[in-house]
């Protein structure tokens, strides 16, 4: 397939990573450990903007651009205890659930015995899987532990010049009922993509928004960031949203599982709407619904 509208690029807002930075200590200690204790202590310093923010939850954003990089980061606590999020996030079968929830991915199926994900993407309606674009995801349980879980998906090429694909996905407990997620999701672009994406905000993306409120209206209404790096954050959204779509029904009975994700997804974007809405829920319900089946058909 050739990804040739300006649209083609955004048709798939996937992956990003970002290491946390910790310092050195006088004793070695394991990097899963290093890593746990560098979450903790986001945590700490985020615990003002998990209380107040635009959100409702206790839920913050982040996104960066470089001269050819874009990174997007969400860090959130979930009411589940670390031991669910553990076994829900460790199974590549559960990331091909929860990567079929957003709008652009079509089909996602588990390959190369456990260490691939074969995921399609394409337009937000329903379309045959040949128009779609195809790319694999090496997928990776990178560190696992009592305390500590991460987990990477990453592709090293993708459509229209866009390279270094990256999901990071790490996870603490912060008491028996709670965990913290950090969702980095990232990806590199050449001249092909920064033309893409100068030709889609100047069309069909144009008043589109992210979520970083930049100013204050006089009358109280906020400005919200647009442009690239409002793009990133309305993608990188899409996607904790989908992981905290999943966690909400991974208790549920097996039959009861798809639709509770599909709906969940669904309202959770209705939440803010301004920047997510891109169709009705019985719209988005009849789409989703097909291609499930057609995932799971094989």
């Amino acid at each position: 397939m050739t990804c040739s509208s300006s649209r083609s690029l955004f048709r798939f807002g996937l992956l990003g990573a970002c290491i946390l930075a910790v310092a050195a200590t006088t004793w070695p200690v394991p990097a899963d450990a290093q890593d746990a204790n560098a979450l903790r202590s986001r945590h700490t310093s985020l615990r003002d903007k998990f209380a107040t923010n635009q959100f409702g939850r206790p839920l913050a954003l982040e996104s960066a651009q470089s001269s050819g990089d874009l990174k997007g980061d969400v860090y959130a606590v979930v009411d589940h205890p670390f031991a669910a999020v553990q076994q829900s996030l460790s199974s590549p079968e559960h990331w091909c659930d929860i990567l079929i929830l957003h709008l652009n991915v079509k089909r996602c199926k588990v390959a190369a015995g456990g260490k691939m994900l074969s995921v399609n993407v394409g337009r937000r309606f329903d379309q045959p899987l040949e128009d779609a674009y195809l790319f694999d995801l090496a997928y990776k349980v990178s560190a696992t532990s009592a305390d500590y879980l991460q987990v990477q998906l990453t592709a090293d090429e993708g459509p229209m010049n866009t390279r270094d694909f990256r999901i990071v996905v790490e996870a603490i407990g912060v008491d028996a009922r709670r965990s913290m997620l950090h969702m980095s999701y990232a990806y590199g672009y050449g001249m092909t993509a920064r033309l893409a994406m100068q030709a889609y905000l100047a069309t069909v993306g144009r008043d589109k928004v992210g979520f970083t409120v930049l100013e204050q209206k006089p009358d109280g209404k906020p400005v919200y960031r647009g442009g690239v790096l409002g793009l990133l954050e309305r993608n990188t959204m899409r996607y904790y949203l989908a992981i905290d779509a999943y966690l909400a029904a991974h208790a549920l009975p097996a039959g009861e599982q798809t639709e509770r994700r599909l709906r969940e997804w669904y309202s959770s974007t209705e939440r803010y709407a301004p920047q997510l809405r891109e169709m009705e829920q019985a719209d988005y319900l009849d789409m989703k619904r097909k291609e499930i089946k057609r995932q799971h058909a094989g």
